[in-house]
């Protein structure tokens, strides 16, 4: 009996012994899974980094080929347009030959500045400066072209918040602390996290062979790996049947990590499991609601509600954002198509990613979806997004030219966010354009969003184009806006988005009618709004 215990105790520790290299596996492997993240962190900022600079340096060259090299209005003109097709850029300058800043996109008056360092970099027409805004303790990034001897030369400046992460691995908050240099060691800019403490660190450090700025990212190693102290201790004290269970974790969490999340979402498809939301869009001159934006959000069987962007960027990647929107779209001809087909004043928009447009595809889907709809054609908007490049432009000026012929209208949406710009507004011949809520939000608090939207206010204005501002949340920035032109907004000051049940609900409450009977306004079209309900305007 002795013996017999003796063997197992022997047993007992080979088989702790066995399973303790597979553990400290494990723990190494987790080791430098937060070694690549911290990597990646940093290669990511380089690329933003080199991505914006290389941007600026565009916007620089385009302006000195125009000749733009004085403060005179009409160069002053030709700054603001550069910097509104230009979202990265903060401020253009133009300097002079003794290196004083002359003038700015603003003009003349700008903020008491230095020169903190200067350096070279690969490209000979430019130098990047670091400068210290004395007033406001703020450092911007500079990129500087350079001119002949006794010229003005040219000058963009960047935020060094948009060149850091601000997002961490995990989705959250960004964790640790990035910090972003010339290569003497001039600090550009930090990004300071609030779990950036803590002894155990992983450093990761990547440089840009193209413009010479250096990113060292610093992370706590629980801040990387998820519940890395945990395993680490478990994989210390492991011995027996709980080694085992540990081994076969190891194994079996990296292949529910490589899983594909998309079955998940195709399952969720399938079972209609993606909802319409919508968020109401008034007329704060006259307080009608002159329709919805339709949003999505996933309901699943348990009650729960995920947001879009847990979603939708997987969707546009995989080509089932097209499945999706025609989702919605039958969804929404059922649930409103009554309510809405009684109040031909009323429209409904729909978010269209780019692809929907190849191949005319948008066409069919329209035509087969909303016919025999009580939703008219004519109470269709559909959304085209700036933050997308538009590759083939003719075609897609093809396909916005046949909806509208149908009856459709066409709205850009983001606009001042993205690739496009003024020039694809006018190329693609849209009804409407939507300001992002990053400029109504800076509503008396920066000039340079008061200069563009007054630009996109005479812009609609000419054009005869319906102009609609985006993420409103106070009563000041309604004030601004309807004083400023923009009669029609959405946002949260005056309701969110919402289910298809409270979204039809606002409707009868606002605009009640007979159920049945009513063909009045019938031939109104959506741009008088005849049939609108109203809310409480400011």
């Amino acid at each position: 009996m002795r013996r017999f215990q003796k063997y197992k105790l022997v047993a007992a520790v080979l088989g702790v012994l066995a399973t303790s290299g597979p553990v400290l596996w494990f723990v190494t492997w987790l080791q430098k899974q937060g070694e690549a993240e911290v990597s990646i962190t940093a290669n990511w900022s380089v690329g933003i980094a080199d991505l914006y600079i290389g941007q600026a340096l565009v916007a620089l060259n385009d302006l000195a080929a125009r000749g733009v090299d004085s403060c005179k209005p009409a160069h002053l003109d030709a700054l603001r347009q550069s910097l509104f097709v230009s979202p990265p850029i903060k401020e253009l300058a133009v300097i002079g030959p003794n290196g004083q800043v002359q003038c700015t996109d603003v003009g003349t008056t700008f903020p008491r500045r230095e020169i903190v360092a200067s350096a070279a970099t690969s490209n000979p027409d430019i130098m990047l400066d670091v400068v210290n805004l004395v007033d406001r303790g703020e450092r911007m990034l500079r990129v500087r072209r350079l001119a002949a001897k006794g010229k003005p030369a040219l000058a963009a400046s960047l935020s060094p918040s948009l060149l850091l992460p601000q997002i961490g691995p995990e989705g959250g908050p960004f964790p640790g602390t990035a910090r972003m240099t010339l290569a003497d060691g001039t600090v550009i800019g930090t990004v300071t996290g609030a779990d950036s403490g803590g002894d155990d660190q992983i450093v990761g450090r990547q440089r840009s062979e193209r413009f010479g700025p250096i990113v060292t990212v610093t992370m706590a190693r629980h801040g990387v790996v998820a519940n890395y102290d945990d395993l680490r201790r478990i994989g210390m004290v492991v011995t027996g049947l709980i080694a085992f269970v540990i081994l076969m974790c190891a194994v079996i969490v990296p292949l529910r990590q490589r899983q594909n999340p998309m079955h998940e979402i195709e399952r969720a498809l399938a079972a209609d499991e993606f909802v319409p939301y919508y968020q109401p869009i008034v007329d704060i001159t006259s307080g009608a609601v002159l329709g919805a934006e339709v949003l999505v959000r996933w309901r699943k069987p348990d009650g729960t509600v995920v947001g879009p962007g847990a979603f939708i960027p997987l969707m546009e990647s995989t080509g089932l954002i097209i499945d999706l929107t025609r989702s919605l779209m039958r969804r929404v001809c059922e649930e409103a198509g009554p309510t809405l087909g009684r109040r031909p004043g009323m429209y409904v928009a729909f978010n269209i990613a780019p692809r929907h447009f190849e191949n005319s595809i948008i066409l069919n889907d329209v035509g087969s979806i909303f016919e025999g709809s009580r939703i008219r054609l004519s109470q269709l908007v559909l959304e085209v997004t700036e933050r997308y490049q538009i590759d083939d432009l003719a075609a897609t000026r093809r396909v916005i030219a046949a909806l509208q012929a149908l009856g459709c209208r066409v709205a850009m949406d983001d606009v001042g966010t993205g690739h496009n710009g003024l020039s694809h507004i006018l190329k693609l011949g849209v009804d409407i354009i939507k300001i992002d809520k990053m400029f109504v939000d800076a509503i008396g608090t920066e000039r340079h969003s008061q200069t563009i939207v007054a630009t996109l206010v005479d812009l609609a204005r000419n054009l005869r184009m319906q102009i609609v501002a985006e993420g409103v949340e106070n009563f000041e920035q309604v004030v601004y806006l309807r004083e400023h032109g923009i009669s029609s907004v959405q946002g949260f000051v005056f309701a969110p988005p919402l289910p298809g049940s409270a979204f039809l609900q606002l409707v009868a409450a606002v605009d009640p009618m007979a159920l049945e009977g009513t063909e009045r306004a019938a031939a109104t079209p959506p741009q008088a709004h005849s049939g609108a309900g109203r809310v409480a305007a400011a």
